[in-house]
């Protein structure tokens, strides 16, 4: 069993409130937890109005579905016009 960690350092640049930013975020974690069936949460930068870092967990038994998955992520996150990824860190227990 591989466990999947993938923390996204991200920056929304034109958010200029919390309800704007929380209005963002809703929408990418819905479309990644819906394309790709992971846990995504908030986990740091709560109370910033641009920046946030989310976590994302996958369980799986294979190494390379999890590599697959967790680059479709970054390329999801990436193409969001309204988010910029500063830096992501992928993990694999």
């Amino acid at each position: 069993m591989f466990v999947g960690l993938l923390q996204l350092d991200l920056m929304i640049p034109e958010s200029g409130s919390l309800k704007e930013k929380r209005f963002v975020l809703k929408s990418i974690k819905t479309r990644i937890r819906n394309k790709f069936n992971v846990s995504v949460a908030e986990v740091d930068h709560l109370e910033k109005w641009q920046r946030t870092v989310l976590g994302i967990a996958l369980v799986c038994n294979e190494r390379k579905f999890i590599d697959k998955t967790m680059n479709q992520i970054l390329n999801l996150v990436d193409d969001d016009a309204d988010i910029q990824i500063l830096e992501h860190q992928l993990e694999v227990l």
